[in-house]
């Protein structure tokens, strides 16, 4: 009897019956070939038929009329799902075995280009971004050392103050950036040659007469054998700078390492540029702030004054005053704008001219100034809020008269006593339909310091406000005698213990510092 043909998936071999001919022919000896293929699905086993020949390219063993190696001939690392012809399956899913090693590279190098830009795009600055880049590259390219020279208009900088870096390292001295500084990039004439490919190698620096004498005199002193230079280009053009990486012995990158480099260094010349551009924008917001500040206090007689300001990368609201005024008085004034960019310090600026103008006509009046202060902003900046405090004091009595919306209280800081003002509760500036708040008088005693700050304060050190304004009162209280009596002293010291490392740096935090001492 004939058994029943069981179909066929593209692909997939149909299991057979144990006592078909197909098992048979599978397992059995060379006395029983398959059936020709003209004859029906069941034949004799002891037919004398001999097997047809295999189709070209088929390999042997296979079934005929298929090109799809038998189950027993397939290696075991080599056993995929594959396609019969016509059956739609890629190309690709019939490669051989041999391709296995190749492809099996492929997806470490891709494997290796992930991890190396996941760990770049964790950067937010552009000097640690450069050095991830430098130590990426390093590991790519198998070199020990490295160094970037940044373009002019590209240099990092990571406190205010300090000068910009031009060149950054891996695995270098200050003193060996120097030296290297010295010698030309290779890649700094323009582009490089076709056949260099996109850096150029220079594989045995003692050995290349082209160089200087006092190239090779450097790297024989700093025990370099090889270099690799790279350009730090965007794809709009942009040069960043220069990439070198050092090699210890005569080398060169092979053309595996060099396609693995320069496909990293797509993602991080783009990602070094926006980060370039942002802490340039930064910088410009921060020094816009600082301008519409005070350049320097007034000397006034009578009163000592010292001030600490910090701002954030991206600029922030807060502003502090201190101006003469008629009578021989002198008003003091912290504020804070809401929000934080260009727009805050815009608001800022204007806020605190505003407030410079109404002491000047109604100083002695501290809520009349605040008051004409809050209907400006209502007037003119509907969306915006800040908190503000002023004070009115007659350096000849220790008299102070002030009033705050929505500011932190001041702390007296004497020899006998560290102690807020109570001033009274209210909102900030532009919450309500019409502000208006008591104001307090209070009288210090000689020797005494009106310490006035933002919130900004104490909202870095992490903590709730109360916790925050504790350990702030216990700083003041804590001051040696020496530094209650200078100003500068007493506002550095307060900084230092209620803000100590790394809360004074936070690069990213939103929250400006401002910190105003009057000593009477």
């Amino acid at each position: 009897m004939s058994s029943r043909r069981l179909p066929k998936v593209a692909g997939i071999q149909p299991p057979v019956s144990p006592n078909s001919p197909a098992a048979a022919g599978s397992s059995g000896s060379a006395e029983s070939p398959p059936a020709p293929a003209s004859s029906p699905a069941t034949s004799s086993p002891a037919s004398p038929v001999a097997p047809p020949a295999a189709a070209p390219g088929s390999a042997p063993g296979s079934a005929p009329g298929s090109a799809v190696p038998a189950p027993a001939a397939v290696p075991a690392a080599a056993r995929t799902t594959v396609g019969r012809a016509g059956s739609g399956a890629p190309p690709d899913a019939c490669a051989p075995a041999e391709s296995l090693p190749a492809d099996r590279d492929r997806i470490c190098d891709l494997s290796a280009l992930l991890d190396l830009t996941t760990r770049l795009l964790r950067t937010d600055c552009l000097g640690s971004a450069l050095r991830e880049t430098l130590r990426a590259g390093a590991a790519l390219l198998g070199a020990s050392r490295g160094m970037v020279v940044l373009a002019p208009g590209t240099r990092p900088t990571t406190r205010p103050g300090l000068t910009p870096e031009r060149t950054i390292g891996l695995g270098l001295e200050r003193a060996d950036l120097g030296e290297l500084e010295t010698v030309p990039c290779p890649t700094a004439g323009g582009e490089p040659a076709p056949a260099a490919g996109p850096g150029v190698a220079c594989p045995d620096i003692a050995a290349d007469r082209q160089l200087t004498p006092h190239h090779r005199q450097v790297a024989a002193r700093l025990g370099y054998a090889a270099t690799y230079a790279v350009p730090l280009r965007t794809e709009s053009g942009t040069r960043l700078g220069d990439a070198v990486w050092l090699y210890d012995d005569p080398r060169e990158p092979t053309p595996r390492q060099r396609e693995l480099l320069d496909g990293y260094l797509r993602h991080a010349t783009e990602h070094c540029a926006r980060l370039g551009e942002l802490a340039r924008t930064r910088a410009e917001s921060a020094v816009l702030g600082e301008e519409l500040l005070p350049a320097t206090l007034p000397r006034i007689p009578g009163v000592t004054l010292a001030v600490r300001h910090r701002t954030t990368p991206a600029g922030g609201g807060d502003w502090y005053d201190a101006l003469p005024l008629p009578d021989r008085a002198v008003g003091l004034a912290v504020g804070s704008v809401t929000g934080e960019g260009p727009a805050a310090v815009a608001a800022m600026g204007r806020l605190r001219a505003s407030l410079r103008a109404y002491a000047v006509m109604e100083g002695e009046d501290p809520v009349a100034v605040l008051s004409d202060l809050e209907l400006l902003l209502r007037l003119t900046e509907p969306a915006a809020s800040a908190t503000a405090l002023f004070a009115y004091a007659e350096p000849a009595t220790r008299k102070i008269l002030l009033a705050g919306a929505g500011h932190c209280a001041p702390l007296i800081v004497g020899p006998r006593r560290v102690e807020p003002v109570e001033t009274a509760v209210s909102a900030p500036l532009g919450m309500l339909a019409c502000w208006e708040a008591p104001s307090a008088e209070i009288v210090l005693a000689e020797g005494e310091t009106l310490l006035c700050y933002t919130d900004g304060l104490l909202h870095r050190t992490g903590q709730s406000m109360d916790r925050a304004f504790a350990r702030l009162r216990s700083a003041a209280a804590g001051a040696p005698r020496a530094t209650r009596q200078d100003p500068e002293a007493l506002v550095d010291h307060v900084l230092r213990t209620v803000l100590p490392e790394p809360l004074a740096d936070l690069p990213d935090h939103p929250e400006d510092v401002v910190v105003l001492a009057a000593r009477f």
